[in-house]
């Protein structure tokens, strides 16, 4: 159940491409004064490492920004996107002119540091419920500009997408439910309105809620930081027949234990907003 976006290599490519033009207007503007000092015609060879354990993320980016400063770059990655590397591993290398190298340096390490961190992130916590029957889902405390960016490193981490903006799916809260009348009002007037909508999905704070919302036909029911002991009664009342999300108060501390209530899904929302930045490095010589 991912969301609407069309994440194939076409896809990532254009999207990839667009958010590195808009990273290199931002950075580079008129020209990069300082990489002016160097020969425009003097070549160099780059190595990018990763100074600490990582799943890699963001290879389209990182090439669509070398591209774009210097569409002549020869590119190898050492390590492929998705794949785990070491501290200390060189996990790409580029050759082309050195000034164009310089110039491209911070966006392109700006790209893999988020995502990287993002997919290395939910890998973290997609391991921590293996074996379970819930997935790891991410949620829209996304940095603005970089939401589908974000989305697709949480993939590449083995996560799920939630609805990708207010635009594709149907996520009814408590100020919904109170401005529509109730749970069976507000339900029935989102089968009615948004018939398009990839899914329905309705929070409940109590174990009447649940059953109220089951009883009007909710399909996807969203509990919302119950305990251990009613997130469990949640999922007998539930009894399998609507698909059931945990929300609020998640830590990797309790994932385990959350997951192990028999829930369908566990959206998290520091997989994207609480990133620490993988940290990389580029090196330069002269060719």
């Amino acid at each position: 159940m991912q969301g609407v976006f069309d994440f194939s290599p076409a896809a990532l490519a254009e999207l990839a491409r667009a958010d590195a033009a808009r990273a290199l207007e931002e950075d580079v503007a008129s020209g990069d004064l300082t990489a002016g000092l160097v020969d425009p015609s003097r070549r160099a060879q780059a190595r990018v490492l990763a100074r600490e354990a990582a799943v890699i993320c963001g290879a389209p980016w990182a090439e669509a920004t070398l591209q774009l400063v210097e569409p002549g770059a020869r590119i190898q990655w050492l390590v492929g996107e998705g794949q785990r590397c070491a501290a200390d591993q060189v996990v790409l290398q580029v050759e082309g002119t050195a000034r164009a190298l310089l110039t491209a340096e911070r966006t392109m390490l700006n790209f893999l540091q988020l995502l990287s961190a993002v997919a290395t992130k939910t890998a973290t916590y997609v391991e921590a419920v293996r074996g379970t029957r819930a997935s790891i889902v991410d949620t829209r405390k996304t940095l603005p500009g970089l939401r589908l960016a974000q989305k697709y490193a949480v993939r590449t981490g083995g996560g799920v997408n939630h609805r990708i903006g207010l635009y594709d799916a149907v996520l009814i809260k408590e100020n919904h439910i109170a401005a529509a009348g109730g749970v069976t009002p507000v339900l029935q007037a989102a089968q009615r309105v948004a018939a398009g909508a990839s899914f329905i999905e309705i929070e409940v704070e109590t174990l009447a809620q649940l059953r109220e919302a089951l009883d009007a036909g909710a399909k996807m029911v969203l509990l919302d930081n119950m305990d251990m002991d009613t997130l469990r009664e949640a999922v007998r009342i539930n009894a399998g027949r609507a698909i059931l999300e945990i929300s609020g108060g998640v830590t990797l501390e309790r994932l385990r234990a959350l997951a192990e209530t028999g829930v369908d899904r566990i959206s998290i929302g520091t997989l994207t907003k609480d990133v620490k930045a993988t940290d990389f490095s580029m090196r330069l010589k002269e060719i």
